[in-house]
């Protein structure tokens, strides 16, 4: 059975490798707004353009509180 998340919604925890390769926990972030989003590939039009629409926005989102966090699907 699949969730299908809607703005405000509150996704359930989980852990995963930041690109470091250092583990992060959704948990870790409780307290601050998140903005998750998900990707399906590194280096496709589509995903790039969404990443460099987030990092061009950045600065006002860290203003604001906002954590980024950009999960994909691949390896």
């Amino acid at each position: 059975m699949t969730t299908i998340l809607r703005v405000g919604d509150h996704a359930a925890d989980f852990d995963a490798k930041d690109q470091d390769g250092k583990t992060i926990s959704l948990a870790s972030f409780l307290g601050h707004p998140v903005f998750l989003y998900f990707y399906p590939r590194d280096s496709t039009p589509g995903s790039t353009a969404e990443a460099c629409s987030f990092r061009d926005s950045m600065r006002a989102l860290r203003e604001r509180g906002i954590v980024v966090l950009g999960v994909r699907v691949d390896s």
